[in-house]
């Protein structure tokens, strides 16, 4: 399940990252990378607000499609 399709409030976990080298590095600076733990805190105006360990960081749409969950 990809993450845009997340309920707000649930943990889950991250089972892949699907999209180019340069996205999934600065995906992975925040730390988010397979086996750890997500969080959808909110969905503002199609802005996904996440936690990552302990940090909340404001996605897109592309980043939140490129995310696949267990």
């Amino acid at each position: 399940m990809p993450l845009f399709k997340a309920k707000p409030g649930e943990v889950n976990r991250i089972r892949s990252v699907s999209c180019t080298d340069k996205v999934r590095q600065f995906l992975f600076t925040l730390g988010c990378s397979a086996g750890e733990e997500i969080t959808l805190v909110s969905v503002l105006a199609g802005t996904f607000i996440v936690a990552i360990k302990d940090s909340r960081y404001a996605i897109d749409m592309n980043f939140a499609k490129s995310i696949d969950l267990v």
